[in-house]
């Protein structure tokens, strides 16, 4: 199952979800937690037998209740994934806005799935400009031809002014 989770950030948050997945019998397979402002976001995905399924809504259902944490379940089966290869994508650059959007586009235009992205703005050590930076793992198709994908992309970053870096992504 797949859960999400959103409310006022405080100390034991992470405890507290983690404690409803693991008390019901449940393990907690892969996971993404932070704070943003002052507000904690987690997205989980969550495996266990069916009994341990609806103990964990149970949990999550007293957890919401207790702690007016906003709480969203869903079921979800193991992804098929077309044989594909991982790049990781690290761009930055001065805060502008669109950065995101820009980057998305690029890849969505060439039916490029972004399996993971992350940002984060801050100040530049020597001078305080405000910069921005955003880290993607995205999946190649395997009839994606690198090279020229990779000179598309250093060409659409250099029009816009984001320094870049694309390369395989560990597995």
């Amino acid at each position: 199952m797949a859960i999400s989770a959103m409310g006022q950030d405080r100390a034991g948050l992470i405890r507290d979800l983690s404690q409803a997945v693991t008390s019901a019998g449940g393990s907690i397979r892969e996971s993404r937690m932070i704070a943003l402002g002052s507000e904690f976001a987690a997205v989980m995905l969550v495996s266990g037998n069916w009994h341990s399924v609806n103990k964990i809504r149970d949990k999550l259902q007293q957890l919401q209740k207790d702690t007016g944490l906003a709480i969203s379940v869903r079921d979800t089966e193991p992804r098929t994934i077309e044989q594909s290869a991982p790049y990781n994508i690290d761009v930055v650059t001065l805060d502008q806005e669109g950065i995101v959007l820009r980057l998305s586009s690029f890849f969505a235009n060439r039916e490029i799935e972004i399996a993971e992205l992350n940002t984060r703005r801050y100040n530049a050590p020597h001078t305080g400009s405000a910069m921005f930076s955003v880290q993607m793992i995205v999946n190649l198709p395997a009839k994606t031809h690198v090279a020229t994908l990779r000179e598309e992309f250093l060409d659409f970053c250099d029009e816009h002014n984001l320094d870049a870096v694309m390369e395989p992504a560990q597995r």
